[in-house]
């Protein structure tokens, strides 16, 4: 059985946060550029960026060195992607809320395998900041129905 160390985690984390930064674009592209819903996503995206950022600096502080792509994640962007051009606007948006679970679940699991400081990372920032691009999200979902 492989045991995963603190970077391993961080990594994992990391991909999930760059394959959102990799996938919200495509959403953006069914929206109007001036509505509610666009704005809603914009700032989800940034959420992600400035995730991807403290990730990236956690591992480099902790003498790690961080994942470069989205990696196994990125199918999830890549059928996303695939799939968005057919999706409609609220096909898309359910798809994005469905990511958005499965990060919510991820930032849950694992954490055992963190330091004390990726673990105050984690409580602190990421997971806070996770739930609320879920909520987000989901709250935009409910309108759209």
């Amino acid at each position: 059985m492989k045991t995963f160390g603190p970077h391993d985690q961080l990594n994992e984390f990391l991909r999930g946060e760059m394959s959102a930064v990799e996938t919200y674009p495509m959403a953006l592209d069914k929206v109007d550029d001036i509505s509610m819903a666009r704005d809603e996503l914009l700032v989800n995206l940034k959420s992600h960026q400035d995730r991807v950022m403290m990730i990236q600096e956690a591992i480099i502080a902790a003498g790690g060195e961080p994942a470069t792509g989205s990696g196994p994640w990125g199918v999830f962007a890549k059928a996303f992607e695939g799939g968005a051009k057919l999706l409609g606007k609220k096909a898309a948006i359910a798809a994005l809320e469905e990511g958005e679970d499965h990060g919510v679940k991820d930032y849950k699991k694992d954490v055992e395998d963190l330091d004390s400081s990726s673990r105050v990372l984690l409580e602190t920032k990421l997971r806070p900041a996770q739930q609320q691009t879920h909520d987000r999200l989901s709250a935009l979902k409910h309108r759209m129905s």
